[in-house]
């Protein structure tokens, strides 16, 4: 005979069993909130990449050469970004790994191209301080989501059982 549910609890029980029921691990809600933490991030990284984007191809509907950056830096911060919400959406490590170690490949190929292009032309022009700010931006985001990153590959990862 089944009683009816009292106060939201369960049908069938007196709240006797509570010793017997399932409990979520911890590192599940982790992960479940890194990932959540990762979107955003994710999303921000995405709008630096799309003003990087404008920076580099404002100058060539002028009819002038590309910016202070080339395509190849922003190619590989998509690619990386495309890597990063793969592995977020199936929660697979190896692709947060990729999305980690080609963003930061590109980063640093930014930083390199602008410090050449600077001690180059020893002087910044107006659109080149944008650029300037903008790798910048593009440095802090990334480096704040490399800790939330990693953070979900430790809690994404099977834990070591201790013998």
């Amino acid at each position: 005979m089944q009683r009816s549910s009292v106060a939201g609890r369960p049908s069938g029980t007196d709240g006797s069993d509570y010793s017997y029921r399932m409990v979520v691990d911890s590192r599940y809600t982790k992960v479940a909130k890194e990932k959540g933490h990762l979107a955003i991030f994710l999303s921000i990284q995405a709008l630096v990449l799309l003003v990087g984007i404008i920076l580099v191809l404002l100058p060539v509907v002028k009819g002038e050469d590309y910016g202070m950056f080339g395509l190849e830096p922003l190619i590989l911060s998509f690619l990386s970004l495309v890597a990063g919400e793969l592995g977020r959406r199936q929660s697979r490590t190896t692709f947060l790994k990729i999305y980690l170690i080609m963003s930061f490949v590109a980063v640093f190929e930014v930083i390199h191209i602008a410090v050449a292009n600077y001690w180059v032309k020893q002087r910044l022009q107006a659109l080149q301080l944008i650029e300037v700010l903008h790798i910048f931006i593009e440095v802090l985001v990334k480096i704040s989501g490399t800790s939330t990153t990693l953070s979900l590959i430790d809690n994404m990862s099977i834990p070591k059982r201790s013998s």
